[in-house]
């Protein structure tokens, strides 16, 4: 039986360090239908030099400037033909057999369209990885969260999550998706530029009816914060931004009516403890995010997604909060969480 085409596409700007470092794992991934693709931000390194020198197998697609995670897939991804895409952070080491698992269980459901490998610590390899763990979730109130990861608190694997199973959203860092469903909802929405542009990836596609999925049987290490640290007050800017975006798109309106100016005085309480902690950039990025939130959606730059199936699919909604059990009721792992 012929297997379906893969194409992993790796978004590189300035990233010549990663190549070297982590794409020959890639290149030597066992998958017998595999095109590698890098899509170069217009890098100002010699990234490109790099890979027509030591990978002239792999092919570049040169964007004309850097527009970002977001943009930067949608016009790489134009010109790639495959029957699913694999989007691949540059500072990912897989490991061998990582593509035929994923792509078997994809392929066994045609309501399956995303999905995601375990993903480690390059650095702390015997633990899970803070961007997307064992599978992402989301809670009552839009706060996203990992199996493996809940804020701070980060688990050691110890073959608790080895399963196939169920998520709201896939990490940005390995995902897999189907190509049709990809131009279905016209890729990444470029108003996140980067950072949790992936969760409304997923949202949408979950509001179609799709699947997005974990598969325990693949396993890749992440390094992390290879673009922005988890520190950078333009991170925190973009986090604080693009969580309200999600909200306006894909909740029905009675729902974000209210629920984005709660989450308005929730982040107040983020930026008064920025300020104790002296992160004052961080605390000026919350409050430039409500800024940039509130023109907007003045604007009507950020509209409620009308296009959702009769039964769009809730699967990985944590019904509480994620926040007050964490806090409050000192729940620090997925499987301490009151369903």
């Amino acid at each position: 039986m012929k297997m379906p085409k893969v194409a992993i596409v790796i978004l590189n700007w300035n990233g010549q360090k990663f190549l070297e470092q982590f794409l020959p794992s890639v290149f030597n991934s066992p998958y017998p239908n595999l095109q590698i693709i890098v899509g170069d931000n217009d890098s100002t390194d010699e990234s490109r030099e790099f890979l027509e020198q030591n990978f002239p197998l792999v092919k570049v697609i040169r964007n004309e400037k850097n527009f970002g995670f977001a943009e930067g897939y949608n016009k790489v991804l134009s010109r790639v033909e495959a029957d699913y895409f694999i989007l691949l952070n540059s500072d990912v080491e897989v490991t061998p057999g990582w593509i035929s698992p994923v792509i078997e269980m994809m392929e066994a459901d045609d309501k399956i369209a995303i999905a995601q490998p375990k993903i480690k610590s390059y650095l702390n390899r015997d633990q899970f990885e803070y961007a997307g763990a064992a599978g992402c979730f989301i809670d009552k109130w839009a706060y996203p969260f990992c199996r493996g990861r809940i804020f701070n608190t980060v688990e050691k694997d110890e073959g608790q999550y080895d399963d196939d199973r169920e998520i709201f959203w896939a990490a940005g860092c390995a995902l897999f998706i189907k190509s049709e469903v990809w131009r279905r909802v016209n890729g990444l929405d470029e108003k996140f530029f980067a950072h949790m542009e992936e969760i409304d990836l997923c949202w949408r596609v979950k509001n179609l009816g799709y699947k997005v999925m974990y598969c325990g049987a693949s396993t890749i290490y992440h390094v992390g914060g290879g673009t922005l640290n988890a520190e950078s007050p333009f991170k925190t800017y973009l986090n604080f931004r693009n969580n309200h975006y999600l909200i306006k798109k894909n909740l029905p309106p009675k729902t974000s009516t209210w629920l984005i100016p709660f989450r308005f005085c929730l982040d107040f309480l983020a930026l008064i403890k920025f300020m104790m902690e002296g992160k004052w950039k961080n605390a000026a990025a919350v409050s430039k995010a409500h800024r940039h939130v509130v023109k907007a959606f003045w604007n009507k730059k950020v509209k409620y997604n009308k296009d959702i199936s009769i039964n769009p699919n809730t699967e990985g909604i944590y019904p509480r909060s994620v926040v007050l059990d964490y806090f409050l009721l000192n729940n620090k792992t997925f499987k301490q969480l009151r369903k």
